[in-house]
């Protein structure tokens, strides 16, 4: 895997691209410079969170032939006050409707979380992460 960053102005504005080919804009908090021409890295973090449990939430029930109308995850996390402003605490609430059993949905949940998502792997070393649906 591999990821080209390229500052984009002056300040805090940076584009980065990977292996897949797209680009995606970022940007420091206007409070230090940024312009708000981009996600936050630490937004960037959760965004992956997210959409990595997506994928996995969505591949289960899909091959358990759970009908999903929508799907939505939101996410809410704090952050400690001293430098580095690490996750203090995460948590994910899915948004499920359609014809999805609530049992397997709870299951697919806890798959992603405890086997399959990578980036739930990483950052449950670190922070303490909560599910909900």
């Amino acid at each position: 895997m591999y990821v080209e960053i390229t500052r984009k102005n002056d300040a805090f504005h940076m584009e980065a691209e990977g292996d897949s080919s797209f680009p995606i804009n970022i940007d420091a908090s206007p409070n230090i410079g940024g312009v708000g021409a981009g996600a936050r890295p630490m937004e960037l973090i959760l965004m992956g969170l997210g959409s990595c449990s997506a994928i996995d939430v969505i591949q289960i029930l899909e091959k358990q032939k759970q009908v999903i109308t929508s799907f939505q995850i939101s996410i809410d996390a704090d952050r400690v006050k001293e430098i580095p402003s690490v996750f203090s605490s995460i948590s994910i609430c899915f948004k499920v409707t359609g014809g999805v059993d609530e049992t397997k949905l709870k299951k697919a949940i806890s798959l992603s979380k405890d086997k399959y998502c990578s980036v739930s792997a990483m950052l449950h070393k670190t922070v303490k992460i909560d599910y909900t649906y």
